[in-house]
């Protein structure tokens, strides 16, 4: 069996990522009825993000990740929650999709040291937008994706569809397409909806879509607006789903919301604004800064104490 117990330990661990680390005062993330509840990645001891998967009974979403974009939606606390549910699997931090559960937006943990260099007290800490893992580094410093000349074109469709709850039904495609990532815009239509995954139907055409605000939409036209980032050379690192862009003209907050060509290297991808940016250095982040803070020091793999709780 993988990872089984080899040894013991003469002193017990300081603790297990995931575990409080003080008795500071702790505050919990408000969800009303129905939420929330684990997605498909989420695991104790990491950072994670709520999305529009599944909605909670005041219509806000409700299923959690260790994965995302933008600001975290909170921690999740280790409280011997997570399930070995893999074949001959020795330990895991994994919850059980559909698992209801508790995020923390205040207090004091133990986590992991992700990163490649030693956690010093005082440094700010980073979440990974892959996998809500753990860094340290300081204020105002993002881990760097990918880097590459590049430009964003704005991309469009037109569609019939309707949408009841957060389900978007698209029956014609007048021309364009519907990437994920997309805004859309149409008679009826609330402001700021936006495509959050696809179910069924033909790629970016006929079909269902998640979108990430419930609503009830009669059949109309539906108006889509995206960007198409275009990583033409130069490339260093990698871009990835969720990273954040940043360059010349690009607009603050402009981030990957799926592959097209591109799968990391050179290459297109979709972006979820359309401000057109002509050939530039555009560079991407892939980790965001938290509240949180470092309050212990660490090497990397080492546990560290991180609370939301400044000193002084």
């Amino acid at each position: 069996m993988s990872g089984f117990q080899g040894q013991v330990n003469v002193q017990p661990a300081r603790g297990v990522a995931g575990d409080f680390c003080d008795a500071n005062p702790r505050a919990t993330v408000n969800a009303g009825p129905g939420g929330l509840v684990s997605g498909v990645a989420l695991y104790a001891g990491r950072f994670a993000w709520a999305s529009y998967g599944q909605v909670d009974g005041d219509g806000a979403p409700a299923v959690a990740n260790s994965f995302g974009s933008g600001p975290v939606t909170g921690f999740l606390h280790r409280d011997q929650q997570a399930l070995i549910t893999g074949f001959l699997e020795g330990f895991t931090m994994r919850m059980l999709p559909g698992t209801g559960i508790t995020l923390f937006e205040a207090g004091g943990f133990w986590v992991v040291n992700d990163g490649a260099a030693a956690a010093v007290p005082g440094q700010k800490a980073y979440a990974n937008f892959a996998d809500g893992k753990v860094t340290f580094a300081a204020t105002g410093s993002p881990a760097a994706g990918g880097a590459a000349t590049g430009s964003i074109a704005a991309g469009a469709g037109s569609l019939t569809g309707s949408i009841a709850g957060d389900v978007l039904t698209i029956t014609a495609v007048g021309s364009g397409t519907l990437p994920v990532g997309a805004g859309i815009s149409g008679s009826g239509v609330v402001s700021g909806t936006a495509v959050l995954a696809q179910l069924s139907g033909t790629a970016e055409g006929v079909g269902t879509y998640r979108v990430n605000i419930p609503q009830t939409v009669a059949s109309t036209t539906i108006t889509a607006a995206f960007g198409i980032f275009t990583a033409a050379s130069g490339l260093t690192g990698t871009f990835v789903v969720g990273d954040v862009l940043a360059g010349t003209n690009v607009v603050a907050g402009t981030y990957i919301t799926a592959f097209r060509t591109g799968t990391g290297g050179l290459g297109t991808y979709i972006v979820n604004d359309p401000t057109v940016v002509g050939s530039t250095a555009i560079t991407s982040s892939s980790n965001v800064e938290t509240k949180w803070v470092c309050r212990s020091p660490g090497l990397p793999g080492e546990l560290v104490k991180m609370s939301s709780w400044l000193q002084g």
